[in-house]
């Protein structure tokens, strides 16, 4: 081994909730019985929390376990729940939906309202002054450094390669650790995976974009502790979606939308609808005063059960929280998940080094995943195993019954929508389907294991939306509170150092035919019309259609790499620290 080979007990790639929940228990545990520890964590963006980006409404229970003290020691809380809304979207009303018939998964009362980029940040500055009290236990912080391959040796995970282009001295430029664990959304442990053939299903992906508002004091005061769940408009083509608003603390509120990349429909344009959401009346008037102060985007994992792999780990690695997929869609919740993982993957490898000489075992690989299926996350997670296929299996659902709901709640009630269901349609249908909507839901009809395709063989590229999806809000709103794609990029402030190249096209022939194909059914390819910052574009070269991209607006949400029809495109973490900061989002 070279003297200059860098080496650790335990390395985890990304500052992720369920990596640094990881770090906290094993320190701690560390602490009490003595075990000596050489750990250290990369993050990507250039500071932890630069690439966080989620809803944040999380059941405390896993910070109350990690952080005893959460109340006086800093952690960053924006609110606690207070009052817990479902609402269903008309094009001029909303529907609020009464407690009694929600699931219990949506009553949010008591959770706490997050801003997940200050909370991982804190994570991550506690742990470094925690471990800096202990003299048995070294961690090494690296924000700004990216991991861009595993390295295996004799078939185990050995570590990673830090320069994306190796030259030289490979010791120079990797990290090597006897356990790696991966907390990322793939843009690593996707390789672990596939190399291992440890996913049966493919995972499902939705996209999630997001924008932070300060509105004026009184509104401020009014909205503070209160969460939306939304369905309806602007989501009225089919796909599976849903927005949400949240109120924060200094009069701010979080405005966002969930759409689900497994759509028929191929322009499905994440930020611009977004943008129609805003227009709904009773959104505009929460922010028509207000400011934007921030704007990003991430993917979601949302396959759940049947996505997650058939190993947790591995000779030499750990997979944790998304890059797991312990998302829990039904209920929109998956950071207490994430963290939990941290906890378990915590428990084992104390054990690992205290008990085993840093000898992970077979047998303690499977624990892990035993340890985890039992927990509140396996629960949930098998619970709601059919929540997505419940919708997927009956298109009426979304496409026929919920606009004849919509057009009930502008023009006359909820309950004319309902009866308007059984006017339009064959109402034993439609009852039957409720009614098998209910049992998926919860769980209560097992109808055995679920196999998915990719998100992108779902696409139909000549699907035409129908005819109430067509339909938009073109008057009543404030449109300076509406920005175009271009402009809000600025609000997601990514900064890229030269030479990031980090989206592989692996052939540009591919792209030239997909365009073709798109070009002649007068739309934009799923890539263009579903990127989130205004990345990708089509050039004409030589009286060739191309395709092209402006890197230095990307925000690494990786969402073009799901929905390319041909498999042509891989986001790759950014070097350097570059790409995009989404602290405060």
């Amino acid at each position: 081994m070279s003297d200059d080979r860098m080496e650790y007990d335990v390395l985890l790639i990304g500052g992720s909730p369920s990596n640094l929940a990881l770090g906290h228990h094993l320190v701690d545990l560390a602490k009490a019985s003595g075990t000596e520890l050489n750990l250290a964590i990369m993050e990507k963006g250039a500071d932890f929390g630069h690439h966080i980006v989620s809803g944040a409404v999380s059941d405390p229970h896993v910070i109350k376990r990690l952080f005893p003290d959460y109340e006086t020691s800093g952690f960053p809380i924006e609110s606690v729940c207070t009052e817990s809304i479902f609402s269903v979207f008309g094009l001029k009303k909303k529907w609020d939906v009464p407690n009694a018939l929600l699931p219990e998964g949506l009553h949010k009362e008591g959770y706490f309202i997050l801003t997940l980029s200050h909370v991982v940040k804190w994570m991550a500055d506690k742990l470094e002054e925690k471990v800096a009290g202990i003299d048995h236990v070294n961690m090494d912080f690296f924000p700004g450094f990216a991991a861009h391959q595993i390295i295996f040796e004799d078939s185990k995970v050995a570590g990673v390669q830090v320069v994306e282009q190796a030259s030289g001295n490979p010791d120079e430029e990797n990290i090597y650790a006897k356990i790696t664990c991966l907390g990322d959304k793939g843009f690593l442990s996707q390789d672990l995976i596939k190399k291992l053939n440890l996913r049966d299903n493919p995972q499902l992906w939705s996209v999630g974009v997001k924008e932070v508002w300060e509105v004026p004091e009184a509104m401020g005061k009014e909205i503070k502790g209160k969460v939306w769940h939304t369905m309806g408009y602007p989501v009225i083509d089919g796909t599976f979606g849903g927005g949400f608003v949240y109120g924060m603390d200094n009069n701010r509120l979080t405005i966002g939308l969930v759409l689900s990349l497994d759509s028929q429909n191929p322009n499905l344009n994440p930020q611009q609808a977004l943008q129609d959401f805003k227009k709904h009346p009773w959104v505009q008037n929460l922010i028509q005063e207000g400011k934007l102060l921030k704007y990003g985007a991430a993917t979601l994992p949302e396959g759940g059960y049947y996505s997650l792999p058939k190993a947790f780990a591995t000779d030499g690695a750990m997979l944790l929280g998304d890059a797991l997929g312990v998302l829990n869609i039904g209920t929109l919740a998956g950071i207490d998940k994430a963290m939990e993982c941290g906890w378990q993957a915590a428990e084992i490898l104390h054990t690992v080094f205290k008990e085993h000489h840093g000898e992970f075992s077979k047998d303690l690989q499977a624990l892990y995943k035993t340890n985890i299926m039992k927990t509140h996350v396996g629960e949930e997670l098998k619970a709601g195993r059919y929540f997505r296929h419940a919708w997927k299996e009956n298109p009426r659902l979304l496409k026929s019954y919920l606009p004849c709901v919509l057009d009930g709640i502008d023009n006359s009630s909820w309950l004319m929508g309902l009866i308007n269901v059984g006017l339009k349609n064959n109402p034993f249908q439609a009852l039957g389907g409720a009614i098998r909507l209910k049992g998926l839901i919860e769980g209560t009809q097992d109808i055995g294991p679920l196999t998915y395709k990719k998100d992108h063989e779902y696409i139909e590229p000549d699907f035409q939306p129908p005819r109430h999806a067509v339909q938009n809000i073109t008057n009543g709103f404030n449109r300076e509170t509406i920005y175009s794609r271009v402009d809000a990029v600025f609000y997601a402030n990514p900064v890229y150092h030269e030479e990031n190249r980090h989206i592989d096209e692996f052939n540009a022939d591919v792209c030239v035919r997909c365009i073709a194909v798109y070009d002649s059914l007068k739309k934009d390819t799923p890539c263009v019309s579903d990127c989130t910052a205004e990345v990708h574009r089509t050039n004409l070269v030589d009286e060739i259609r191309k395709h092209g991209m402006s890197l230095e607006n990307c925000i690494q949400c990786r969402t073009c790499e799901f929905v390319c029809p041909e498999e042509n495109l891989r986001v790759k973490p950014a070097e350097q620290g570059s790409g995009p900061d989404f602290s405060g989002l």
